[in-house]
């Protein structure tokens, strides 16, 4: 049997024209986004899509996941595994479409049947007038490198503690040493 080595392609990416950079950045300041400050319990990314592309065009949903440490505490004491989510964001591809979203869907019944998981809960949306995607993701970096920078802090002062007390510990054994000695000799 031989085995054939694959090649990796590289990607080439074409740089934009002037006039295409114009246009996707035209493209992106018509973009709208909706702030979704309650997600109903257990109601997932594809279930918002799927009720916020009723009314129009939906570029992207990012839901904010609870807590780990709330997840864990539900599940330790038998309660559901579902992840919850606790805020979220809808960009819907025309400014127009979300303010018409946040207004007319803001503090009505998410629907459904009437038997349904979600029937007696409300929206709570907020149209987001100058806030683009690119802000989100700017502040989603901008904590992930907070806490790395806290991390090793953190780290950094535990190793400055464990080398102090290494050296006492080296300390008092040099003073030991030195005491059993002067006691043998007398």
């Amino acid at each position: 049997e031989t085995r054939k080595k694959k090649k990796k392609k590289k990607v080439v990416i074409d740089k934009l024209t002037p006039e295409e950079l114009e246009e996707f950045t035209a493209e992106q300041e018509s973009r709208g986004i909706v702030y979704i400050s309650r997600i109903p319990p257990f109601m997932k990314p594809d279930k918002v899509r799927r009720e916020m592309a009723q009314h129009g065009r939906v570029m992207r949903v990012f839901l904010t996941p609870e807590a780990r440490s709330s997840h864990l505490k539900r599940k330790r004491y038998r309660g559901n595994s579902k992840i919850n989510y606790v805020d979220g964001w809808v960009e819907f591809e025309d400014k127009k479409v979300a303010k018409m979203v946040a207004l007319s869907l803001n503090a009505q019944p998410v629907g459904g049947k009437k038997r349904g998981y979600y029937h007696d809960d409300l929206w709570n949306l907020k149209y987001l007038p100058g806030f683009k995607w690119r802000h989100l993701t700017e502040s989603v970096t901008q904590l992930r490198m907070e806490r790395a920078d806290k991390l090793q802090t953190e780290l950094a002062q535990a190793k400055k503690e464990r080398g102090w007390y290494l050296a006492k510990v080296e300390q008092a054994k040099g003073i030991t040493m030195m005491e059993k000695r002067l006691e043998s000799k007398g």
